[in-house]
């Protein structure tokens, strides 16, 4: 008759162990499941946020822009040409033939009263009314109608003077995927945005004037504060600004720029990583409404 051979002491251990690995190999397997569905439903909740936070914004922006008025405005007896440049060839004189931006900021300011302007930026999706608070925090996780939203708003630098411009007034918005908020101000790199040379304008409307800004310097730089200074002791360091942030350009434009002129900058994110992409552009007409 056949008799089962009982396992030895060391193959008793062995089994032992062998049975051991194979549910601590499991649970591994268990908890890397776990994790990754975590991870998997984490992502899930994060594009859906972004894409809720992303049409949330954009139906305010589309809403906006339906109610405004906002129209072209031919030059008048107010409009006054700043800071001419000597040279004849200068882009300048072509600029300054272009129309004026006016909007109607009654229902803007009835809508939110931390309204100070509209900017357009030629050739991008920047066509926005401009807001400023007392901090630049609140309107990077605020829309216009000021509900919690991660798209942020276009928002003025808190230390800016929204009525009489300082010598550098700041602009920022978050860099949308979508090409919300400044998430277009990233094609001004692209040979097929600073080739035009009509998209070298800036036309900021305000409820005291309108005004147009000549682009002189685009490029991208790892975050500082040096370019979003807003205001210079002397003439010396200013000057000294002015050829830093010009030199820094990716593009040759043919605008040039001193001490007499007012610059506007705006700034976002290029990626993770805290690149920015900048732009900076001169005050070279307004209007006194």
């Amino acid at each position: 008759m056949y008799e089962d051979k009982k396992p030895t002491r060391t193959e008793y251990q062995e089994n032992k162990r062998k049975k051991k690995k194979l549910r601590f190999k499991k649970w591994v397997i268990i908890v890397f499941m776990l994790f990754f569905l975590a991870i998997l439903s984490f992502s899930g909740y994060k594009m859906y946020e972004w894409y809720k936070d992303n049409q949330e914004v954009k139906n305010i922006k589309d809403k906006v822009v339906d109610d405004i008025n906002v129209k072209e405005k031919e030059d008048n007896e107010n409009t006054e040409n700043i800071n001419p440049p000597v040279n004849e060839a200068d882009d300048y004189w072509d600029y300054i033939k272009m129309s004026l931006l006016e909007v109607d900021f009654n229902e803007l300011l009835a809508k939110n009263s931390d309204t100070v302007g509209w900017i357009q930026v030629k050739g991008t999706n920047i066509n926005y009314p401009i807001v400023q608070t007392t901090n630049n925090d609140y309107y990077l996780t605020h829309a216009f109608d000021k509900t919690t939203n991660d798209a942020g708003w276009v928002f003025m630098d808190y230390r800016n003077d929204a009525v009489n411009f300082n010598q550098n007034t700041i602009i920022y918005a978050h860099s949308r995927y979508n090409g919300t908020m400044f998430g277009s101000l990233k094609n001004i790199l692209n040979s097929s945005w600073y080739t035009n040379k009509e998209n070298h304008i800036i036309r900021l409307s305000t409820p005291s004037e309108n005004t147009m800004w000549q682009v002189f310097s685009v490029y991208t730089i790892p975050k500082e504060s040096y370019y979003i200074t807003t205001s210079f002791s002397t003439d010396e360091s200013y000057s000294e600004f002015l050829n830093t942030i010009k030199g820094r350009s990716e593009v040759d434009f043919s605008g040039t720029v001193n001490t007499g002129d007012k610059v506007l900058t705006l700034s976002t994110c290029k990626d993770n990583f805290g690149n920015r992409v900048v732009m900076h552009a001169k005050l070279i007409k307004k209007e006194i409404r």
